[in-house]
């Protein structure tokens, strides 16, 4: 099934990469992520490491719920991180083309990931009307992450227009 939606894509991104002189996003518009992303020649790529929350609250124990909030709130920690560090290059969160995102089951959650709740705060930085662009993305979850408490960190890559 991959190989017929990859070789379905494939004359899509062959005929869009040389026309285009800037990044296309490939997929449905209702769709939260891309497909693909194309990026022509000549752009600057900007890997982004994998980011984790901020704590929010110093006085709470380590590696507890308190200390770096819900899914939500930590996705939305990240990505004011990420904004600003692509913010330090010259770039946006809409020049973001691919995406990883790792998150680490919840305890509230029965030990499964809150995707739901990465959804909502992924979804007010892509898609948006103040920044349209959605990169493509891998969601998945993960054993444990670096720290307790932390439940989710994401990395991307962005490109430069030259």
């Amino acid at each position: 099934m991959r190989k017929l939606m990859l070789a379905a894509l494939l004359p899509l991104l062959a005929a869009a990469a040389p026309a285009a002189a800037q990044v296309v996003h490939v997929g449905a518009p209702t769709a939260a992520i891309a497909s693909a992303t194309v990026v022509p020649p000549g752009y600057t790529t900007v890997y982004v490491s994998g980011q984790t929350p901020p704590a929010l609250n110093a006085g709470a124990p380590a590696g507890t719920a308190p200390e770096f909030g819900d899914t939500k709130t930590q996705t939305l920690g990240i990505m004011k991180k990420i904004s600003d560090i692509l913010t330090a290059q010259g770039l946006t969160m809409g020049d973001v083309v691919m995406m990883r995102v790792y998150l680490a089951g919840d305890p509230a959650k029965g030990g499964k990931m809150d995707f739901a709740g990465m959804m909502e705060g992924y979804s007010q930085y892509f898609g948006t009307k103040d920044q349209p662009n959605k990169p493509a993305r891998v969601t998945v979850q993960v054993a444990a992450l670096v720290a307790s408490g932390m439940l989710a960190e994401i990395e991307v890559q962005a490109v430069k227009k030259p």
